[in-house]
């Protein structure tokens, strides 16, 4: 397994806490597609993914419907993905992502988590180097799935890497997904295997995996460093945060 697991393992497919923030933020991400890509599923590979999670999310059919909405009216969802970077406490590099209507309420409230945790927000490129973004899916496995064989035939679609994945949902039911790792630009044709090749979709996205070593703290880092991490994620304009944090054994 590569640094893309040990990432993912820190990480634990961590859906947003609670439901309503998970619905916001999935709207959000709907909206954006749509005006990156219009509303039409067949040519926006995007939005047929986050279609996809928002099924899987349990996602009400009128919530989506309104950030599609929103996407189509010109003075409404006017939504941009800003990275925000910067250092946590001893040392850790975070790098924040947020989708937000009024950057400066949100990078306001970015910089005092930092500050408030004895951290610092940074300019853009201070920390983004130490991270490559990938695409990234979860579909669902099939019975009598071969991996290795999977991993073998995707390498020519740009995957670097993939790994089975039990998850647990609130019901406490147990799926087993297939986790995909490959190359930002390889999304489009990631997406269209899956697809063709009948496999159900559960998410697909893109992370940002570091490419540095991942560092160590002591316990009582660590809680410092979680609480940061914790007012960060906290945040309805924040979609993701990612660490150069070694995961806890």
């Amino acid at each position: 397994m590569g640094r893309a697991f040990e990432f993912r393992k820190e990480r634990k497919l961590k859906r947003w806490g609670h439901m309503a923030r998970t619905f916001t933020k999935l709207g959000k991400e709907i909206t954006i597609a749509v005006k990156q890509g219009g509303p039409d599923v067949t040519g926006n590979p995007r939005l047929r993914a986050l279609m996809a999670e928002a099924r899987s999310e349990q996602m009400p059919k009128e919530n989506i419907e309104r950030a599609i909405k929103k996407a189509t009216e010109s003075k409404q969802g006017d939504f941009k993905e800003i990275i925000y970077e910067g250092f946590g406490p001893f040392g850790i590099a975070y790098l924040v992502e947020a989708a937000t209507d009024n950057n400066t309420r949100t990078v306001a409230n970015v910089r005092s988590y930092f500050n408030k945790c004895g951290g610092s927000l940074g300019t853009t490129g201070s920390v983004s180097f130490m991270f490559d973004r990938k695409c990234t899916f979860r579909i669902k496995e099939k019975e009598g799935l071969d991996l290795e064989e999977l991993e073998l035939e995707l390498i020519d679609y740009g995957v670097e890497e993939l790994f089975e994945q039990v998850e647990v949902d609130k019901d406490d039911n147990e799926t087993k997904v297939i986790v995909i790792y490959g190359e930002y630009t390889s999304y489009g044709a990631i997406q269209k295997y899956i697809e063709e090749n009948g496999f159900e979709l559960v998410s697909g996205g893109f992370e940002q995996i570091p490419n540095v070593d991942l560092k160590e703290v002591t316990p009582e880092q660590r809680a410092t460093l979680d609480k940061l991490t914790g007012l960060l994620e906290d945040d309805e304009d924040v979609t993701n945060v990612y660490t150069t944090l070694k995961p806890e054994e």
